[in-house]
């Protein structure tokens, strides 16, 4: 009895041991690849360029930089493995009561959350119907309504369910577009045309049973926008999680009615055979945006767009001296509705154009990215865009960075003075 006893000490301790020296090795204590204290910056070693972002929370400019808050969620979630399907659940139902919704669901980005809710539509109630989309949906409803001034880039995630879109203009050619095959209709929040408001929206589709979605992706602040369209009555709304909430890039939000948010996340991930498989959201992005709505919810719309304004009257009054140049601080009425500066003068005394001003700022160092509204007639929804103007983005700069902003524009428009 001693003898065994012994041994079992004995190859516990040597099994302990091994773990220990595995857990070293695996934390990165050989010298052959050592570990930095606050991580290798792989942007560094990759020979990446980093980027003052003065243009907004876009995809192209990786969106925006999650609070420190948000950060160490992420950190932490990495550490442990957890059951995706339950840890998808649990948020679901934490972020649908901090949201006063229903339902919903960390999608991967906005986008996803459009097929996803696209999806649902063509499939609640079927649990066999996931299966079918794209290629097989004769035997569903597949028709999306949508209004001509609504359509946009981002019609391709409900295509991606093999729907078909039928457009309308008028108000009567709504009324009459409903058919046995309707499924969905879809509302654009930020478009700046249309002849149908949301409530007329919401009221018709309900006349006919069938559900509304609201793309709002980039559509807060202000705070109240993630509960006022479910209030509203729009059976699914989205919301990017890398825009203003300021989650991980790759997150979003699905939210709307339980029946629809259950249908969606039959068609998601891990689930095989589904348009969602692919759009996978790894447990760090669902905690991540788990923490970004709680850090979002602890912020002010006032405060907010009093930091904002404040970032943008710091870069204009680093601006003086410039001749004729004229600044006005301007809230777009929906998307990205937070203040940005607007830059103009005369061509006549600045020899640059607001396009060549953004493209030495880009290439120059530090790297600054100006609003793409910036010297176009045609630009961001909401913000004022011509060949005479500069936008700056304010609301992504990091502590400090608005008087880098300041420095480099004086300096180039200086130079280009006639």
């Amino acid at each position: 009895m001693t003898n065994f006893a012994t041994r079992r000490r004995f190859f516990g301790n040597a099994l302990a041991t091994a773990g220990l020296l595995e857990a070293s090795a695996l934390a990165g204590t050989d010298t052959a690849h050592p570990v930095h204290a606050d991580g290798e910056d792989y942007y560094d070693k990759l020979g990446v360029t980093k980027i003052i972002n003065a243009a907004g929370t876009y995809t192209m400019f990786t969106a925006s930089i999650m609070p420190p808050s948000v950060q160490a969620a992420v950190a932490k979630a990495a550490k442990h493995p957890v059951r995706l399907g339950e840890l998808q659940k649990k948020a679901g139902e934490y972020l649908a009561k901090k949201l006063k919704c229903e339902g919903a669901l960390v999608s991967a980005g906005a986008a996803s959350a459009l097929t996803l809710g696209t999806a649902a539509c063509m499939t609640v109630g079927n649990r066999k119907a996931p299966e079918l989309l794209p290629t097989e949906v004769s035997g569903l409803k597949n028709e999306v309504i949508v209004q001509k001034a609504h359509r946009y880039g981002y019609d391709h995630a409900m295509k991606n369910c093999g729907v078909r879109i039928v457009e309308v203009e008028t108000p009567e050619e709504y009324e009459r577009a409903f058919t046995e095959r309707t499924v969905m209709t879809n509302f654009f929040n930020a478009a700046e045309q249309g002849q149908i408001g949301r409530e007329d929206w919401i009221r018709v589709a309900h006349k006919h049973g069938v559900p509304c979605f609201n793309d709002a992706a980039a559509d807060v602040p202000p705070i109240s926008n993630l509960w006022n369209y479910t209030q509203m009555g729009f059976d699914l709304v989205t919301f990017s999680g890398g825009k203003g909430i300021r989650g991980p890039q790759n997150a979003g939000l699905l939210l709307g009615r339980k029946d629809l948010i259950e249908a969606a996340a039959w068609n998601n991930n891990p689930f095989d055979e589904t348009v969602g498989r692919g759009m996978k959201v790894a447990k760090e992005q669902i905690i991540g945006m788990v923490a970004a709505v709680d850090w979002f919810l602890s912020q002010t719309d006032e405060g907010m767009d009093a930091e904002f304004r404040r970032r943008a009257n710091r870069i204009a009054a680093g601006l003086k001296g410039i001749p004729t140049l004229t600044h006005e601080i301007h809230v777009p009425p929906v998307a990205n509705h937070i203040p940005h500066l607007v830059i103009r003068y005369d061509p006549a005394r600045v020899k640059k154009s607001p396009l060549e001003i953004a493209e030495i700022l880009r290439t120059g160092s530090p790297a600054i990215e100006l609003n793409p509204s910036t010297g176009r007639k045609s630009g961001t929804t909401g913000l004022p865009s011509d060949e005479n103007t500069i936008v700056v983005g304010v609301w992504m700069l990091e502590p400090g960075e608005d008087l880098i902003v300041a420095r480099r524009l004086h300096e180039v428009l200086s130079k280009a003075v006639a």
